[in-house]
């Protein structure tokens, strides 16, 4: 496939896998606990799992591509995925549970991190916005598919069923890759040499990985725990997942037009500070509203809003000789704290005893976006800030 929407459309067909899959415990969390005798707490730690491979993998995924080739390294990646999901097929313990989630979290990193620079080669000057941010809407659409479908499969079949389902999925997605894709024409054998960041710049991409990472926990609090919260209020598990993917579907409209509107209104900053306290707003009405449905609208609408905004926030800080390095840092801090963020949450939910906690946590961890935009701010329009180097290989 030559032409570049073809490539944008596989690309976000495979992503959408790894948000399908990483949504998978959470859509069914009331069946893991009643099949495994595991707390809401133990089931936080699970999902939080998915991104524990990305401290470790996040810094070092762009050059494990340049190393092998884009498109080898994200079919290992899609390898390890349907690995990892087949083994916690395989047992019944809890502790292949936790090692299967590994397994897949390192695929899903590193595909994380590998087809965001897959999409970055063939969209670079043009149209790089629009891309980016239909490409980052495969995660909320991988997500609310996972509500809509796996909760009618597991009570119908049960978890092993759920499990082979995501497993399909990876299989396809693999296909696809292999079948559909293409390096992008132009795309330079050997690049600029690699450079760090200085410490400055590095400190500006640390504020927006903390960013990035405590949105979207709160983000993820909404569809990690929401199912729950409804079947606490005597809801359906089938019915709780389908209201909650409301969320998702609406975020899918939500994130292209935050996006749009920043670049129309040149107002990026505004965009996430309204983004940050209406979601924060909305996160601790839900669990004390009678009006759920009109919540759960309200937050799809408004959530996905500082998405592209703030993916936007790495590239004012970082010169193109140090990309690759900056946006590792990035995606490590991002996955640290995707990593403990549902397994705070969960505890919450555990201490006081209902998913509200949950969601209570999650509107602290967005207002928190707020002093930390400060920040970024103030460091990026320091004198000198924002495209410092240092050459790791100096010149001959």
């Amino acid at each position: 496939m030559r032409n570049r929407w073809g490539i944008l459309a596989v690309l976000f067909t495979v992503r959408l896998t790894m948000a399908f899959q990483f949504q998978s415990v959470a859509a069914v969390a009331p069946l893991l606990g009643s099949k495994f005798g595991v707390s809401l707490a133990d089931i936080g730690i699970l999902i939080g799992l998915y991104f524990t491979p990305g401290i470790a993998l996040g810094l070092p995924g762009g050059a494990i591509g340049q190393k092998f080739g884009d498109k080898a390294a994200v079919t290992c990646a899609l390898a390890l995925m349907l690995i990892g999901e087949l083994a916690m097929v395989a047992s019944e313990q809890w502790g292949w549970q936790i090692a299967g989630r590994l397994v897949a979290g390192s695929g899903g990193v590193l595909l994380n991190v590998l087809m965001t620079k897959m999409v970055t080669d063939w969209f670079a000057g043009r149209e790089i916005a629009t891309a980016m941010a239909i490409f980052v809407n495969s995660w909320p659409a991988g997500i609310a598919i996972s509500l809509l479908i796996l909760p009618a499969i597991g009570i119908t079949h049960g978890v092993a069923a759920v499990y082979l389902s995501v497993s399909a999925l990876i299989a396809v997605g693999i296909l696809l890759l292999l079948a559909g894709y293409r390096a992008a024409p132009g795309v330079a054998a050997t690049s600029i040499a690699a450079t760090r960041p200085d410490g400055r710049t590095i400190l500006a991409v640390i504020a927006a990985g903390l960013i990035w990472g405590l949105f979207n926990t709160g983000f993820a609090i909404i569809f990690s725990f929401g199912p729950t919260l409804l079947t606490e209020r005597g809801w359906s598990i089938t019915a709780a997942g389908s209201a909650i993917s409301i969320v998702l579907w609406l975020s899918v409209i939500s994130v292209p037009a935050g996006g749009f509107l920043a670049d129309r209104f040149k107002r990026p900053h505004s965009i996430m500070t309204a983004g940050f306290l209406l979601v924060a707003a909305l996160m601790l009405a839900l669990p004390r509203s009678d009006s759920l449905i009109a919540v759960v609208i309200a937050l799809g609408l408004v959530g996905g809003l500082p998405a592209g905004p703030i993916m936007s926030l790495p590239a004012s800080a970082l010169a193109p000789a140090t990309r690759a390095i900056g946006m590792g840092i990035f995606y490590t801090v991002y996955y640290a704290v995707m990593m403990l963020g549902p397994a705070i949450g969960g505890a919450c939910a555990k201490w006081y005893g209902t998913a509200a906690a949950a969601f209570d946590f999650g509107a602290v961890a967005a207002l928190l976006c707020l002093p930390l935009l400060l920040a970024f701010n103030r460091i990026v329009t320091l004198p000198g800030a924002g495209a410092g180097s240092q050459p790791l290989i100096q010149p001959r």
